[in-house]
């Protein structure tokens, strides 16, 4: 049960989970983790005193929309992102309001945009080229936007739109401002069996979607679970999500460190059974309030830890939550509970619906009620304080109608690695 692992650590120290490999839409809580790919290692974006370092520019002029991007720009720059990225200048005031700075990803900022047009709030990601080409994820930015347009599924995040201008990629998503997961189990402990039972069934859905369509999620967490209006779960960040061919297996060692199978802590091979796995991870953890092992500094230790420890839940759980869990965290990948059919037959989420309109037209109450809870914002931000943006000039920088003291920071609803 994890017992030796305190929850003052766990929740104080979100930097403490370990993210392996790069994602571009990752980490939807605003805390920074490592990335750690086989043998190439990513240190935390932090300054000399710990703190988050922050740009002090977030578009150069280059990039402003009342000078052509086409001056001076090699093709080259271009080419590398079509078409998945279409080519054009940042939309001018008269489209785009900058609302305010959200958060600091590895790569660049994360901005709430207001779209006059459309009258629709959203969440922009700003990645520089130079930091894409750097660390050789041209075709990985390119694949997560071709995933992520495919995906239609009333509890998957919804990317939006996407382009590029001469030094940077430019991905718009929903703007979710009742924020993740992470933060409502920070602020709750832990959840009742009738409340995990229903996130259960609707993240359920969304992963038998995802394998359907032959996608590995390979990040499931509680940070990557947005919530709607209503309170419901929007899965998101496909930073990470690959292609799986029938029959075919992956070997590469990404993910955040707590939340992976066995199989892949070792180097694979593994399929889309791990990401059942990790969704055992995370429903153990809303019930009981902890993870049941403690984020190690490297896949080895993690993978020792993982191999010999024993999920066992307080037999003040039902038997029902206990063979599910018990099923998902099977750590042979061959006989873990790993398709969406065997999944809603548990006797578990027997009686549970799922249909997406019928799930969807209840509020979940008790999200929308610890929304309202005088700790949110602090849970929320992960401690972050606008201090930390006092260099920003967002209006200077983006031609916004707001000051840098009106910058809101809450709950990213786009990644941070």
């Amino acid at each position: 049960m994890g017992s030796d692992f305190s929850k003052s650590r766990k929740r104080d120290s979100p930097a403490a989970q370990r993210r392996f490999s790069h994602g571009l839409l990752s980490n939807m809580g605003v805390h920074i983790a490592h990335g750690l790919g086989h043998s190439a290692v990513f240190s935390r974006v932090e300054g000399p005193d710990n703190r988050l370092t922050v740009p002090k520019l977030l578009l150069p002029s280059e990039d402003s929309a009342d000078r052509s991007d086409t001056e001076s720009t090699p093709p080259a720059l271009i080419s590398a992102f079509l078409p998945e990225f279409p080519h054009r200048t940042f939309p001018g005031q008269d489209h785009f309001q900058i609302l305010g700075f959200i958060a600091k990803g590895s790569f660049g900022p994360i901005v709430k945009v207001k779209d006059v047009l459309k009258e629709k709030t959203y969440a922009v990601k700003v990645l520089p080229k130079s930091e894409i080409f750097k660390h050789g994820l041209q075709k990985q930015s390119k694949e997560e936007v071709i995933i992520q347009r495919q995906l239609k599924h009333p509890f998957i995040h919804n990317l939006q739109e996407c382009w590029q201008t001469q030094r940077h990629l430019f991905i718009m998503c929903d703007y979710c401002d009742t924020g993740d997961l992470y933060t409502y189990w920070l602020l709750k402990g832990q959840f009742s069996e009738d409340e995990v039972r229903l996130f259960a069934a609707e993240l359920g859905s969304a992963l038998g979607y995802l394998h359907d369509l032959g996608l590995m999620h390979r990040d499931i967490k509680m940070e990557n679970i947005l919530l709607s209006d209503q309170g419901h779960p929007r899965l998101s960040d496909f930073g990470l999500s690959r292609r799986v061919s029938r029959g075919e297996k992956a070997f590469t060692i990404c993910g955040t460190i707590q939340y992976m199978a066995p199989e892949v802590l070792s180097g694979g091979p593994y399929n889309h059974a791990a990401d059942w796995w990790s969704l055992g991870i995370m429903l153990f953890s809303l019930v009981t309030g902890e993870f049941p092992i403690p984020a190690e500094p490297d896949h080895t230790t993690m993978l020792s830890k993982v191999r010999e420890f024993s999920y066992v839940l307080p037999e003040t759980f039902s038997s029902a939550l206990i063979l599910l869990l018990t099923e998902l965290l099977c750590k042979n990948p061959v006989n873990r509970l790993r398709n969406l059919e065997c999944y809603k037959m548990q006797a578990f989420l027997r009686s549970t619906s799922f249909d997406s309109h019928i799930l969807q037209k209840t509020p979940v109450e008790f999200i929308l009620e610890l929304r309202a809870h005088p700790d949110w914002s602090a849970k929320a931000t992960r401690g972050l304080s606008l201090d930390y943006f006092d260099d920003f000039d967002c209006d200077k920088i983006l031609h916004s109608p707001t000051t840098p003291s009106e910058m809101s920071l809450p709950v990213t609803n786009m990644d941070l690695n």
